[in-house]
């Protein structure tokens, strides 16, 4: 069966609740409820349990992780990790794993705190990161520390599926995050106004001249009558 790389499952990883004492030490809380493989100074395997992850130290290049126990007075495993970037982060703490062939626990691989962009990348022995690697057919991070002093200072290297050593700066590269699109030019346009009514050329007409005719008849008339009472009066 081949090693794969998984994101942590219900069935596997139960975060009991996330505590962090300080932005620098990340320090969480897990609940593993299957046994968990960390390959640390000592690798370790983690029975079901509660457990404390956090960061002993920060560097520019490599980071050191403390397991301890959930009273925090026995320290079970160091790990020595490089930053591993993701383009989104997510609002949960989240861990990923190399699932191993059946009757192997699942191998710890990355830790990313809440919010974060920039996670942990766990650096495995050598030896142990040629057999994940050609297993899962991927490159792991390999180190050749012994001692927990050794972790600050020891080179790390990749190893391939084939089992070949390479320098990291080969191929573990963080991504850059992708350039903000740039914003669209504003486009003009052209809105056409309304052309304005032509004048009349002739009004209309809006009524017969039968009526006008009519109405000068009648005040003739009129003015007929007044002149002959005037007349008989003066008679």
């Amino acid at each position: 069966m081949r090693i794969k790389t998984v994101p942590v499952l219900g069935s596997l990883l139960l975060l009991g609740g996330m505590l962090l004492a300080s932005n620098y030490d990340k320090r969480t809380e897990i609940t593993f409820n299957e046994p968990v493989m960390i390959a640390g100074v000592p690798v370790v395997t983690l029975e079901p349990g509660k457990y404390v992850v956090r960061l002993m130290n920060h560097d520019h290049n490599r980071n050191i992780v403390q397991v301890f126990n959930e009273r925090e007075d026995h320290l079970f495993t160091t790990v020595l990790a490089l930053p591993n970037y993701r383009l989104f982060p997510k609002d949960k703490t989240t861990f990923s794993f190399w699932e191993t062939p059946k009757g192997n626990p699942p191998a710890l691989r990355a830790w990313f705190s809440a919010g974060d962009n920039w996670g942990q990348e766990f650096v495995y022995p050598k030896g142990l990161a040629a057999i994940v690697a050609r297993d899962a057919g991927q490159t792991v991070l390999s180190s050749p520390a012994e001692t927990i002093a050794e972790l600050e200072t020891a080179p790390v290297t990749q190893v391939t599926k084939t089992g070949e050593e390479q320098p990291l700066e080969e191929a573990y590269t963080a991504p850059a995050a992708e350039p903000a699109a740039a914003e669209p030019a504003p486009v003009e346009v052209a809105v056409a106004e309304p052309a304005p009514a032509a004048e009349p050329t002739a009004l209309p007409a809006t009524g017969s001249p039968f009526f006008a005719i009519g109405l000068i008849g009648l005040m003739a008339a009129a003015a007929g009558l007044t002149l002959r009472r005037l007349a008989y009066r003066k008679s």
